[in-house]
């Protein structure tokens, strides 16, 4: 067969659309099941297209206009099978929102060069970038020096995640005082985007910060938004189990980006059953390698080698416009592996500046923020008093906040009205108490929540009543 086949399918009005792949093949008459494409509408149509091989067998690589957001704030990053564009938005200019992005996919699926291909997007597009590479700075090793802040260790994943909290939190304040409800990109900010990648390591069960890492994750998606701070999860989960156990996580994810490498048949239950999957659609796998595998006789003595062109980068897009049809990122990086740092992923990022984030948060991104990229490491709990304070106490005269640990303190200020997080800081610095760290406060304010002495909606923090 030279051409391509278009089949329109239906079935009754209000049907759902289930079927098996490989019978449909059968019918066909085709013997390579990935030249059969299925795409369904959600209700009860599908377009079935037979192709003369693979149409995503390769793909081309990204072009400078490919990176560089459009007026919707997406970029493309790769193609359908159909030859057209897949847009990933990184930021709603209609809304004003920072995205929430998730990139799933198991072992050799291509995870780690589709977020090289979004990391030096958002470069280029001028977003500050932090990024936690929990592979120890294996997974994405080009991205060193391409982003404003570089960890490889979960302690500094969630310095990392709590500053993005604090900045969200500083951000908001300046908003309100301006009387500004949504983000406008560069105005007077930059977009700032959190990564993890490799973020079943952080978030799986047994993991030692997987409660905090999640809570702040949540916060950020409740909180970061409509002020242009986002975040995106990388990981080789084969069970949304393992991506911090929360239902408030998974239903921030399904709001967002999600992108759904080559996956194991336990994620596929989990799409559907947590509905990132509408019920009763189905998606084609994504073999290992496409084409027929050849069947050989015990008497064939020719040669066994299989040169089958993998699939890594083949994808679904699930919140897309086209959830089931399949498409493959754009080739990012070299075939063939490189014995250093990958000269063609290096030019993806572009020769541009690293952006930073903006002087008037700079404070507010806390200690290990100033200290990143020395190989320092601060611990993520104060333990000289044990009430989360310095030792280094203010100079001037002694006040009531000397006694007081730190909890008290914090109840004592909310109880002139609610505070956030960058209020509480205030107020405790004008206490006379002990100096605090913002780190110690941020705790001791989750501590507070958990115990039900206080409340905390939207950055804002209230005595309960």
């Amino acid at each position: 067969m030279g051409q391509i086949v278009e089949l329109e399918v239906a079935t009754p009005y209000g049907g759902l659309g289930r079927y098996d792949h490989l019978a449909l093949c059968a019918a066909l008459r085709v013997d390579d099941p990935s030249r059969v494409v299925v795409e369904q509408d959600g209700m009860s149509r599908a377009m079935v297209t037979v192709y003369p091989s693979n149409p995503l067998a390769s793909t081309p690589v990204p072009t400078d206009r490919d990176l560089m957001m459009d007026r919707k704030g997406r970029i493309i990053i790769g193609r359908y099978h159909n030859g057209r564009p897949v847009y990933l938005r990184l930021y709603d200019m209609l809304t004003g929102s920072a995205q929430r992005i998730a990139l799933f996919g198991t072992t050799g699926a291509g995870k780690s060069r589709s977020l090289q291909l979004i990391l030096a997007a958002l470069k280029r597009n001028g977003a500050v970038t932090w990024l936690a590479d929990l592979k120890s700075g294996q997974s994405v090793p080009e991205a060193k020096g391409q982003v404003d802040w570089h960890a490889t260790t979960q302690e500094e994943a969630i310095h990392m995640l709590r500053a993005a909290v604090a900045v969200a939190e500083e951000r908001m304040r300046r908003y309100a005082a301006m009387g500004r409800t949504a983000f406008l990109k560069d105005d007077p900010d930059p977009l700032l985007f959190v990564w993890i990648d490799e973020a079943n390591r952080l978030l799986e069960k047994g993991a030692p910060y997987r409660e905090e890492a999640t809570a702040l994750v949540k916060e950020l998606g409740r909180t970061g938004r409509s002020v242009g701070v986002g975040v995106g999860l990388a990981a080789q989960a084969s069970h949304l189990e393992e991506m911090g156990g929360s239902d408030t996580l998974r239903g921030m994810l399904k709001e967002g980006e999600v992108i759904l490498l080559r996956w194991s048949s336990g994620m596929m239950r989990q799409l559907v059953s947590d509905g990132l999957l509408p019920t009763g659609e189905t998606l084609q796998p994504i073999p290992k390698y496409l084409g027929v595998r050849t069947l050989r006789s015990r008497l064939d003595l020719g040669d066994d080698d299989d040169d089958r062109p993998g699939t890594q980068g083949m994808a679904y897009h699930l919140t897309g416009e086209h959830p089931t049809a399949m498409l493959r990122f754009s080739r990012v990086g070299s075939i063939a592996p490189a014995p250093g740092l990958d000269p063609e992923i290096v030019e993806l990022y572009g020769n541009g500046s690293v952006p930073g984030v903006e002087a008037a948060s700079v404070d507010m991104a806390g200690e290990q923020y100033a200290v990143r990229g020395t190989g320092v490491i601060l611990p993520l709990f104060d333990e000289e008093d044990g009430d989360g304070t310095s030792t280094r106490a203010p100079s001037g005269a002694v006040s009531p906040g000397r006694s007081l640990r730190l909890p008290d303190r914090i109840l004592r200020a909310l109880q002139d009205g609610p505070l956030d997080t960058y209020g509480v800081l205030e107020a405790l610095k004008a206490d006379g108490g002990k100096a605090v760290k913002p780190g110690s406060v941020r705790n001791a304010l989750g501590d507070l929540k958990a115990d039900g002495l206080i409340t905390s909606d939207g950055g804002t923090h209230t005595l309960t009543e």
